[in-house]
């Protein structure tokens, strides 16, 4: 099938198909007498793999190694596994991160909200966010 079927398909453009064919996502496809890209039919699938996986929050790169291992035979299951498992820590820690700033945050918007321009001095940036004001949730 030519480009603009396995994009219309694939509900890709033909640029993203062409970049992950230049990204080693989605093999070369035979070219037919004329010159044009011939894709087989299982692109279709391959390309709602790379998809779904970058949905999921996998890296190209990532994506790339899955393949790989696919093409050459084995099951990914394994690798696939310890990618979402790592993913998953990754956003654990900055859930934890993005709990922290929140409330370091709601501190500062508290400060704001009671803050008398007033009384600040030619010496003070922001009286807000200077630290001697109050702690800054341990920072």
């Amino acid at each position: 099938m030519r480009i603009g079927e396995l994009a219309s398909k694939s509900a890709l453009s033909t640029k993203t198909i062409r970049f992950y064919e230049q990204a080693g996502l989605l093999p070369a496809p035979p070219r037919t007498p004329g010159g044009y890209r011939d894709y087989p039919n299982h692109a279709v699938s391959r390309l709602s793999f790379v998809r779904d996986a970058q949905a999921a929050g996998l890296t190209l790169a990532e994506i790339r190694s899955i393949l790989a291992l696919r093409d050459s035979g084995q099951a990914p299951c394994t690798q696939v596994g310890t990618l979402i498992e790592q993913h998953l820590a990754d956003i654990e820690r900055r859930l934890t991160e993005l709990r922290e700033a929140r409330s370091a945050l709601r501190e500062l918007a508290r400060r704001a909200a009671t803050a008398d321009p007033d009384t600040c001095t030619d010496g003070d940036i922001c009286t807000i966010l200077t630290r001697s004001a109050g702690s800054l949730n341990g920072r």
